[in-house]
């Protein structure tokens, strides 16, 4: 980790590193297996943790060898029952009392792919080394000045770790870019999917309000007809049947669209770790979207009516 600062120096912000172990808490009673690991003072605005209560590591806790913890927020709540509660109290690890200075979580959840967990005690990395019989550093956070460094940075860290270590030794450097475009590969691959499946349901959906349309034209034959009669234009027949068409599809596009919002705005009531964005362009695309169904499958329905004869229509039982 300090070879990566003193190497590349003014390309990054930080360099951080992590040294995992396990430990275990009585809680309530009972033992509780937790995940404790050794720290730096650049470890919670590399991996932007929120600060709930207290404060976080500086460098002299991690100079001095302080005996200091932060908790995770789920962890404060079942030692302590709040997280305000939890600072100033201690806890034993390996048999040493650490004071809890602070409480945290990760603004944006990793849901358990990364080295925090629910219950994760995070202490200092200098202490941290008097716990292991041999010095593990997994993983290891580099955080980049400028995001057109992002490539270079990378494969300088791996000329560090292969020159530092014995050859053949495998070691993976990633890059949030390399992880974002296997995101947005997956992502793409969904949204194709999702629109032929929408595509299906918007044709069987429009199929379906132009069968009702055609049997309310059936249905009301003879209405048309005296409207007709009265001086109604065909235009102003086929313009009734073409807004009765779509008035239909934006109904039922105002029902999946508020089912749609509802999902998201549920979950933020459930958890505050998940935030599903809602973009208030989908809105409006969703009712563009009904309002063309409604009148695409609108407009054999209604031609029909308006072609219709008057004397015909007023006759039809």
């Amino acid at each position: 980790m300090q070879a990566i600062r003193d190497t590349l120096g003014g390309q990054i912000i930080a360099a951080t590193a992590v040294v995992p172990n396990h430990s275990q808490l009585v809680v309530n009673g009972k033992i509780r297996d937790v995940s404790v690991n050794g720290v730096d003072a650049h470890y919670a605005e590399v991996r932007n943790l929120v600060i709930i209560d207290g404060r976080k590591f500086d460098d002299s806790d991690v100079s001095l060898r302080e005996h200091v913890a932060l908790l995770t927020d789920k962890l404060a709540i079942r030692v302590f029952g709040s997280q305000r509660a939890a600072i100033g109290e201690t806890i034993k690890i390996n048999q040493l009392q650490f004071t809890i200075i602070g409480t945290f979580r990760e603004k944006t959840s990793s849901f358990g792919q990364g080295e925090i967990g629910d219950e994760t005690i995070l202490i200092p990395i200098s202490v941290m080394k008097y716990f292991i019989p041999f010095e593990r550093v997994e993983p290891v956070y580099v955080q980049v000045r400028n995001a057109s460094d992002v490539p270079a940075v990378t494969e300088r860290v791996a000329q560090i770790l292969e020159q530092r270590h014995r050859p053949g030794a495998k070691y993976v450097v990633q890059n949030l870019t390399a992880i974002l475009d296997t995101a947005n590969q997956i992502a793409n691959v969904l949204t194709i999917v999702l629109i032929i499946v929408s595509t299906i349901a918007l044709v069987i959906s429009g199929i379906g309000i132009m069968n009702i349309m055609l049997v309310t034209v059936t249905e009301r034959t003879r209405e048309i007809g005296l409207r007709m009669a009265v001086g109604a234009s065909r235009r102003e027949v086929m313009l009734q049947f073409l807004v009765e068409s779509v008035l239909i599809s934006l109904v039922g596009g105002a029902i999946g669209i508020v089912i749609g919002l509802a999902l998201p705005l549920s979950v933020r009531l459930l958890t505050d770790q998940v935030r599903v964005p809602i973009s208030p362009l989908s809105v409006v695309v969703a009712f563009g979207v009904s309002f063309l169904v409604g009148v695409g499958f609108g407009l054999l329905p209604a031609r029909r009516a308006s072609q219709l004869n008057p004397t015909e229509a007023l006759r039809y039982e």
